[in-house]
């Protein structure tokens, strides 16, 4: 399955989550910035808060796609071990890219939120969305960052990630809707006839006009 761009991929993962329509204490989480347009489709076909959750992948030397690790806003540092042992990546690169990566994500915040709180999410249904996904590293990030704010539950919706990828998340998450789980991935905008980068603009954008939490 192609899917024509990241919003396609949002309304037929809204699609999945009618259930969730117009429920009490539910928010909808992009991962920044191609996750956001995904995720707003959803937002808008529940009639439920838009938000964003900041986490940013370690990329390896040279393959920066690919993700060894990965950290959250709130500190949250998850390592893959056994690629990093298996391709002798120094902790030097690694501690230069966690210190670059923790920039990033504060100037997110920053673009995001301005000077705004991050949404509770205590007691919510917290739907967590991505265009995709390859290692899940990035997500599994994001995962751990809301099950420490204590929510009622959390549903990961992802257009595409490969079956290990998708397992591991379905280990993690309270519940999980991939879309595809091809068996030859090689990476997430393969599945896609638009995959363009989003700006930062363009994110603000769909921020400033969703629904928000004060």
């Amino acid at each position: 399955m192609t899917f024509q761009n990241r919003a396609d991929a949002g309304a037929e993962l809204a699609q999945k989550l009618q259930h969730l329509k117009n429920a009490k204490n539910l928010l909808v989480l992009g991962l920044p910035r191609g996750g956001v347009v995904t995720a707003v489709e959803i937002a808008h076909a529940l009639h439920a808060p838009l938000d964003v959750i900041i986490c940013r992948k370690i990329g390896a030397p040279g393959n920066e796609e690919f993700a060894i690790g990965a950290i959250s806003e709130n500190g949250g540092l998850f390592l893959n071990q056994d690629v990093i042992a298996a391709y002798g990546i120094s902790k030097s690169y690694i501690d230069a890219t966690i210190a670059r990566e923790t920039k990033k994500i504060a100037k997110y915040q920053q673009a995001f939120r301005g000077e705004a709180k991050p949404p509770s999410l205590k007691n919510k249904t917290v739907v967590i969305a991505d265009d995709g996904a390859a290692t899940g590293y990035t997500l599994k990030a994001a995962i751990d960052t809301v099950r420490k704010c204590k929510p009622a539950k959390i549903i990961v919706a992802l257009p595409v990630a490969p079956p290990g990828t998708a397992e591991k998340l379905q280990n993690l998450a309270d519940e999980t809707i991939i879309l595809e789980t091809p068996p030859h991935f090689q990476a997430v905008g393969q599945f896609y006839a638009e995959f363009s980068q989003v700006e930062t603009d363009e994110v603000q954008k769909i921020l400033k006009n969703a629904t928000r939490f004060d």
